[in-house]
């Protein structure tokens, strides 16, 4: 990576969605119409909408955030420290308001960049679009409408990845793997979230998931600048 960056400007995130209920059958009569449409295409012949609804947490229409964890560095010079925090609530419009009085109160400037593992494709359109359907006003750095592509203010380490491979798609887990980052991924994955959630109903564990992997983004983007990761005593928990 040659262009220069400021990791200071930069809040590293990742976010832990889950379906919107426990099951389908909670859901009203013409939302469970709408997900099997939503989803017929994936299901073809081998899922009913009821056995696919495990998987609804990854649309924004049918699912909600629980945890958003962000990350920034107070120190990037002679010593590195790396804040991590996390914002998670069973009411999403609390995790939503949250966060955006974060970004709105230390995040907003031009400078600023907002950075996360397939960002682009899931984390950040996510968040705006649980925004507006809570009917919360978009932050300055999650609202696209009328932007170019060069003025987009978001980094994604998978994509930085890809150097232009649009059909390249590399798991977290992998690209920590081969690039000698200890793994985050030593307790549960996406797949287990909705049933820790709402089986377990252990908010607190999903929180230090989201964390773990918060962490790894950040140690990505050091690495593809070819920079030291992050040591354990450079991470703190506010």
């Amino acid at each position: 990576m040659n262009a220069k960056i400021d990791f200071k400007n930069i809040l590293f995130l990742d976010i832990e969605t889950v379906p919107e209920t426990e099951s389908f059958d909670k859901l009203s009569d013409e939302k469970q119409e709408l997900f099997a449409l939503k989803t017929q295409y994936q299901r073809k012949e081998e899922f009913t909408p009821e056995e696919f609804y495990d998987r609804a947490g990854i649309w924004a229409e049918f699912g909600k955030i629980i945890c958003i964890s962000v990350g920034f560095f107070s120190s990037f010079d002679k010593e590195k420290v790396f804040r991590v925090k996390s914002f998670y609530n069973d009411d999403e419009q609390i995790v939503l308001t949250e966060f955006k009085g974060l970004l709105d109160k230390h995040f907003s400037n031009a400078n600023h960049l907002l950075c996360a593992h397939n960002g682009k494709e899931f984390d950040f359109p996510y968040i705006a679009r649980r925004m507006i359907i809570n009917r919360i006003e978009l932050p300055t750095k999650l609202n696209l409408f009328g932007k170019k592509p060069w003025e987009i203010p978001h980094l994604d380490t998978m994509e930085l990845w890809k150097f232009g491979d649009y059909k390249h798609y590399t798991s977290l887990k992998l690209m920590t793997h081969i690039l000698g980052i200890p793994s985050p991924k030593d307790d549960i994955d996406g797949s287990q979230v909705s049933e820790v959630y709402y089986k377990e109903k252990n908010l607190e564990r999903i929180v230090k998931y989201c964390e773990k992997d918060t962490i790894a983004v950040v140690q990505l983007l050091l690495r593809l600048y070819n920079l030291d990761i992050l040591k354990d005593d450079e991470i703190i928990s506010v």
